[in-house]
């Protein structure tokens, strides 16, 4: 599951986890035989995640602020005195619940 969720593309981030962490692609578990070369990484390593962090942090705002504007266009203030008739949604509770001395 959590292989799937970190290769598939997000539209918050406009692309997969994987992908926006390690810029490439993830290779299936199938074709990790066949690899690349191995390369010792440094400090620039870390600067390069943390600007790569900061483009998701952003792209996470945009799709916030995207989401908040198509929520808000249906969004009607309500407003209740006192006497209006109200439907009341009450949820069910597991099972019959009893406070008291136990045993």
């Amino acid at each position: 599951f959590e292989f799937a969720y970190n290769n598939s593309w997000h539209a918050s981030i406009k692309c997969a986890p994987f992908e926006m962490l390690y810029g490439r692609k993830c290779y299936a578990p199938i074709c990790w035989e066949q690899g690349g070369e191995r390369v010792i990484e440094g400090p620039e390593t870390i600067e390069v995640t943390n600007a790569k962090v900061a483009v998701a942090k952003e792209k996470l705002k945009e799709a916030h602020t995207r989401q908040k504007s198509y929520a808000d266009k249906n969004r009607k203030e309500l407003e209740f005195q006192t006497g209006d008739h109200v439907f009341l949604k009450v949820s069910p509770v597991r099972g019959v619940r009893r406070f008291g001395i136990k045993g």
